[in-house]
């Protein structure tokens, strides 16, 4: 059982207090495209909503949701699940929302990690793209130490660091940041790498010169930057691994020929998500991979006939054991290997 602290939107708490963590969502969010307006505005009904999840970010209102209350009932329905912890990745630039956070936390009996940091440079203004890394460190460190965005609710990890390829200048200051400072601070770390195959591993170039970590730092995204699951070139989810990093797939519960962001890139269903991580499992990775769903839009919520929270609660066990994985493979990654990124080490007490 991993022994430390996990710190929530609601104060710091004892890792081992938690069994199912999902490590990468987004409960209060607006990733629609920078300028994108909200048209064409459909409203969300049995009849319109296939179509707009499938083509999910060209209906900009599908990538907004601001309301705590919505948050709270689909925390709700996790716990129902079996969930215990979400981890909102939605940092500087996605419409970050603590106090938003706390309240659904509180509503729902569901913990909830706030995260630090920046995301891509399109989503950020000047008074993020100015800063130079000293700035940025200095911001993020009292994120995760004194709170986020004028409020006393700290985060408790750092990122999805937003990057693009090539990174552009805000990108790679952040990441030289953001290794900064999970340095001072202990906590873990995120990143959202740019689409091209070479993409994770400069990240991990980056990072590993500031001496970040990398048993602590996750690359997101395996499913659309490695979508057959192997890569090409020396530049696949296994030699990622072997690099010392965590890997995650995190678009389960997204079952679509293509990605929305890009229709050239096919995406993965959860079965061949799977066999990709069987891959891991089976070159003795297994405790380097990470899963979650990434949910962005409304029309992956329940509230909008979506899959919710708890889809890989509910159905990839049963996925995992038809094929052939063990019960403790999925404790590994919903509980074990999750952990180990958020778990900052309890602090020294002194004997009595």
């Amino acid at each position: 059982m991993r022994t430390g602290l996990v710190r929530t939107v609601c104060g710091d708490r004892d890792a081992a207090e938690f069994a199912a963590v999902m490590v990468h969502e987004h409960l209060l969010f607006d990733i629609a495209p920078p300028g994108a307006s909200d048209a064409p505005d459909t409203p969300i009904t049995p009849h319109t909503r296939w179509q707009i999840d499938y083509l999910s970010n060209a209906y900009p209102a599908n990538a907004r949701q601001h309301c705590p209350e919505v948050a709270a009932i689909e925390l709700a329905a996790l716990r129902a699940d079996g969930g215990d912890l979400l981890v909102d990745q939605s940092v500087t630039g996605l419409a970050r929302d603590p106090e938003g956070l706390r309240a659904a936390s509180t509503a729902s009996g569901v913990a909830v990690v706030a995260a630090a940091g920046t995301y891509t440079a399109p989503y950020l203004d000047a008074s993020i793209t100015t800063l130079d890394v000293d700035a940025l460190t200095e911001r993020f460190v009292a994120e995760v130490t004194r709170g986020i965005d004028g409020t006393d609710i700290r985060a408790g990890l750092i990122g999805e660091i937003g990057c693009s390829w090539p990174l552009a200048d805000i990108e790679r200051r952040a990441l030289v940041a953001a290794a900064r400072a999970a340095r001072r601070t202990g906590a873990g770390l995120s990143v959202h790498p740019g689409r091209h195959p070479r993409a994770p591993f400069e990240i991990v170039e980056i990072l590993a010169a500031e001496g970040a970590d990398l048993s602590r730092v996750v690359i997101c995204h395996m499913d659309r930057t490695y979508p057959d699951g192997i890569g090409t070139g020396g530049c696949g989810p296994v030699a990622l691994a072997a690099s010392g990093v965590m890997v995650e797939w995190d678009f389960f519960g997204i079952e679509t020929s293509h990605y929305w962001m890009d229709a050239s890139i096919a995406l993965p269903t959860d079965r061949m998500r799977l066999d990709a991580i069987r891959r891991l499992f089976d070159a003795g990775l297994g405790h380097a991979v990470l899963i979650g769903q990434d949910i962005c839009t409304r029309t992956r919520l329940h509230s909008w006939g979506g899959h919710g929270y708890g889809h890989i609660l509910r159905n990839i066990p049963q996925l995992m054991a038809t094929l052939g994985f063990a019960a403790t493979d999925f404790v590994s990654l919903v509980r074990d290997n999750p952990l180990r990124l958020l778990t900052f080490p309890a602090p020294h007490r002194r004997p009595a």
